[in-house]
């Protein structure tokens, strides 16, 4: 192995049965140092040195049975490019791949088999060497004896149970062998978080072409726009273009992009553009992440330096403003600002009053208004374009088209609406499993959440707290990137009597750059629990497996149901609660756990969960997790 390998050991399998155990850990520990910048502990070296001894017994075995096999190749410790030391245990590579896990265990932990299903998952839809091939992944329980099972597609089984498990695969997967040199090379480009991706852009570094969110529309959507943009410029126009999307589809990654190519040196827009949100968790994150605070703007703040009566105008000339279904109608601005003009009509004002070319670009998420005063969504900007005195061009969807009749030009373009979710790996029916759930359809629920399991989104119930926390420390032990925590509707009650702290005097002081972007091993981190983010605090963001705490503001009853709100102004209450359960619903890249606390006012809603589909997971004892058998999937 050289400095530069991605792997600790490889070579045919005939290679590593002639090898020593003690060159064999050497190499491996060499290769964690590199990755992991800090010596492997002893029971790493442990848990090594037994997968060698079961793997040197059963795998003498197998090549005596099958003598094919002896010229498979066997890598152990393949870092995943980009993942920051993810590392599969064993992979195996013959007519197809082989992915094997090791756990030091005798009885199955779901967090486990759900880890290797997720290598599994990202070698087939991430890197190159594996997407034309069959990929399998094998969960191997250390500590077990004569079992084997299929959970969920990934085969769990005990050592004395390897050489049937291959035999029986190498006969199903004929084929050529696979060149473990051409894999190991091949590129390998990970779907990346919104935080990870701004950071790249930011940097000046070209964010991966990922061959399936490359399908799902970004690059053309960014595309139409600055085509837009252009025509605005070289026209001397005002031009409105609308981005619609589905929770984790990309709008606010393509608005990250659109203001960074309006920065390149030799662009035609260069220094024209700036991002702006109202969402002020998601603006405090990505400054963090970033270091800067000029790429990325507070809305309020802006509309406050330009809006209103004052003469003042931006150099930009094209804003881009995330989750612009939220914009502030007319009351709220006068309660805020002191001039009764709303969000939207104080952009095109302004835009109005430079007496030149502008481009308002509006991200719009489906569903997720939640906060007073943005009730009035997406008709807002058709009642500003109607008090306008020069002539708006509009470019939006289809589907939304029949809104603006106030535009003096409508351009329509699908271009301009994302309708698969990246956030979840692309597993398309999340969204669509979420809205059935929330608008009470339990049948139309189950019958997604069966797809939904199958496009390896996973998804479970538990109604003990410690549960939801110890599977998700297990599925991400050692995975400096992964981040999980406790997500809460900010209107439940109950949640404070079960350690859920979401009430105000929490939640306003919590740090959202440290809580999303710190390592997990930091008092300040998502993944030390301390903190609850609400629906104020996590849209728009993202994390790899939230926690979501079901709260008794949403409750089944027949129909999901909230208590009446005392003294509040909202025009739909009840609709702001659905919002909230949406946004916290959407928030996970790998999955979610729902807590729902054992309480006898909240069984309903733990059953109408069970109901559309969403699985139970229990504790054995203090060490195991299982899911229970016979319940719904997800």
């Amino acid at each position: 192995m050289t400095l530069n390998d991605p792997c600790g050991w490889s070579g045919s399998i005939h290679t590593f049965l002639s090898l020593s155990k003690s060159d064999w850990l050497s190499s491996l520990q060499a290769h964690h140092q590199r990755c992991m910048n800090s010596p492997a502990d002893q029971s790493q070296i442990l848990a090594w040195d037994h997968s060698f001894d079961i793997l040197q017994r059963e795998l003498k075995q197998l090549v005596q049975i099958k003598p094919e096999i002896g010229n498979y190749s066997i890598i152990f410790e393949y870092e995943l490019p980009r993942e920051r030391g993810r590392r599969p245990d064993v992979i195996i590579l013959g007519p197809c791949v082989f992915v094997l896990e090791f756990k030091d265990y005798a009885q199955l932990l779901q967090a486990h088999s759900d880890q290797v299903a997720a290598y599994a998952r990202d070698l087939k839809n991430y890197h190159a060497g594996s997407q034309p091939y069959c990929v399998l992944s094998f969960l191997i329980l250390a500590r077990a004896k004569d079992q084997i099972t299929d959970n969920e597609n990934v085969i769990v089984l005990s050592p004395d149970h390897i050489v049937d498990v291959f035999t029986l695969s190498s006969e199903l997967e004929a084929g050529p062998l696979i060149d473990p040199r051409v894999w190991i090379a091949a590129e390998y480009s990970p779907l990346p978080s919104l935080i990870e991706a701004a950071r790249t852009i930011w940097n000046k570094q070209p964010l991966p072409q990922i061959k399936r969110a490359l399908s799902a529309g970004i690059p053309q959507t960014i595309a139409e726009l600055l085509s837009i943009a252009q025509a605005a410029k070289a026209n001397n126009e005002l031009h409105l273009a609308l981005v619609t999307g589905v929770p984790g589809a990309g709008k606010t990654l393509v608005g990250i992009q659109l203001v960074y190519e309006n920065h390149l040196e030799g662009s035609d827009l260069q220094n024209t553009a700036v991002f702006l949100s109202g969402n002020g968790p998601l603006v405090k994150v990505l400054q963090h992440a970033l270091k800067y605070k000029i790429f990325v703007q507070d809305v309020h703040g802006f509309l406050k330096e330009y809006g209103g009566e004052t003469a003042k105008i931006p150099h930009e000339h094209i804003w881009v403003y995330d989750e612009a279904q939220r914009a502030w109608d007319a009351e709220r601005v006068s309660e805020k600002r002191g001039h009764a003009t709303s969000e939207p009509e104080d952009f095109l004002r302004i835009a109005e009053r430079m007496n030149s070319w502008g481009l308002m670009v509006a991200l719009i998420g489906e569903g997720q208004e939640i906060h007073l005063g943005e009730e009035s969504g997406l008709p807002q900007w058709n009642d500003a374009l109607a008090k306008m005195q020069k002539p708006w061009i509009v470019h939006c969807p289809k589907k939304i088209a029949g809104t603006f009749t106030a535009a003096k030009k409508l351009a329509t373009s699908d271009v301009l609406d994302l309708s698969v979710s990246l956030r979840s790996h692309l597993a398309e029916d999340v969204a669509q499993w979420i809205s059935a759930l929330l608008e009470g359809d339990l049948i139309h629920a189950k019958t997604l959440s069966e797809s939904v399991t199958s496009q390896g989104f996973d998804v479970y119930l538990t109604q003990d707290i410690n549960v939801a926390t110890n599977y998700v420390k297990e599925r991400y032990k050692d995975q400096e990137d992964k981040r999980y925590g406790l997500l809460a509707s900010s209107k439940a009650k109950n949640l404070p009597t079960w350690g859920i702290h979401n009430e105000y005097n929490y939640t306003k002081n919590m740090r959202e750059g440290p809580w999303y972007t710190d390592p997990p091993s930091s008092f300040n981190s998502c993944c030390a629990f301390r903190d609850v983010a609400t629906e104020f605090s996590c849209q728009g963001l993202e994390l790899d497996f939230p926690i979501v705490c079901w709260g008794d503001d949403f409750v089944w009853d027949g129909i999901w149901k909230s208590p009446p709100a005392k003294r509040s102004k909202a025009k739909d209450p009840h609709q702001l609660r659905v919002n909230s359960y949406r946004v916290v619903l959407t928030r996970g890249r790998d999955g979610f756990i729902v807590f729902v606390p054992p309480e006898i006012g909240m069984q309903s809603t733990y059953e109408a969960l069970k109901g559309a589909g969403v699985r139970e997971i229990t504790e054995v004892n203090t060490k195991d997790l299982i899911v229970k058998d016979g319940a719904g999937v997800v």
